[in-house]
């Protein structure tokens, strides 16, 4: 986003699809930019091109590329989403050849989730997730960043920042893990109390954006967020709710699902959440 007197101003944004026949393009393509919006974006226009894989140094062809490229000039376009992951090579080269910085669909909903993380739990697992997905990313700068010294031990290129910058990632994450594994060790305790008390639990369960947070709400009164955005809430929440019977059950609004989603990361830092999406068909 760009910024003008303290007002965020949001940036023009084309969304990219390439469709290969893996999943319904358009489709995904509306969802895409439902999810620009919701991260702040402002969508100005979608392409589209069908190709039978992608290219391997640009993703869409070169004649594609040239179009997006055109388009973003005549159009003062300041972001570019592709409605797929791209390589650090394929992200590097579209910048390049467009002038215009490129994002992936990864990288957009990391993004919403970090705005939209509140609880402790939730900021670690965003922020584990964004690291683990930048790491491989940390390529292509070269000599340049080279640390160059007239002291012993420092001369010749020495140790460039890129891997300086690899090795805090990795203990940046190492220490994620860490607190991770303390919020699980809560959580479990969490789980065996509720279990010991005979306590029943219900989860809301759906589409992002489908009314779960409002159907809490109404039920329970917890006063969770509820807006007609994708991922408005992030961190699930749990209310007691007395059943018409009497009998009193835990309620808890999940994280909603979208299509897509990238398991390889969520499944290392929300496995639950993971679970039932793969349980879950579209």
């Amino acid at each position: 986003m760009n910024y003008t007197e303290n007002v965020i101003v949001p940036e023009r944004t084309l969304l990219v699809s390439l469709d290969t026949g893996e999943y319904d393009a358009e489709e995904s393509l509306r969802e895409l930019w439902e999810l620009a919006k919701s991260g702040g974006a402002e969508p100005i226009a979608t392409m589209m091109q069908k190709r039978p894989s992608p290219e391997t140094a640009t993703c869409v062809g070169s004649g594609m590329v040239e179009e997006i490229r055109n388009f973003c000039e005549n159009n003062e376009i300041e972001l570019i989403i592709f409605d797929r992951e791209l390589t650090p090579t394929q992200i590097r080269n579209l910048e390049n050849a467009t002038d215009v910085r490129v994002v992936d669909r990864t990288m957009l909903i990391l993004d919403i989730f970090a705005q939209r993380a509140q609880s402790r739990a939730g900021k670690v697992q965003v922020e584990a997730a964004q690291l683990k997905y930048l790491l491989p990313r940390l390529t292509g700068k070269g000599t340049a960043l080279s640390r160059l010294g007239g002291g012993i031990g420092t001369r010749g290129p020495g140790e460039t920042k890129l891997e300086t910058d690899r090795r805090h990632i990795r203990r940046r994450i190492e220490a994620l893990r860490e607190q991770l594994k303390k919020i699980e060790v809560g959580r479990h305790e969490t789980q065996r109390r509720r279990e010991k008390d005979g306590t029943v639990t219900v989860a809301l369960v759906g589409y992002t954006n489908a009314g779960k947070s409002t159907l809490m709400n109404l039920l329970t009164q917890a006063g969770v967020l509820a807006e007609d955005k994708l991922f408005a809430t992030l961190d699930p929440t749990a209310r007691a709710l007395k059943l018409p019977g009497g009998k009193t059950v835990m309620l808890i609004d999940t994280v909603g699902l979208v299509r897509r989603l990238p398991h390889h990361w969520w499944r290392r830092f929300a496995p639950r959440w993971s679970r039932l999406q793969r349980r879950t068909s579209f």
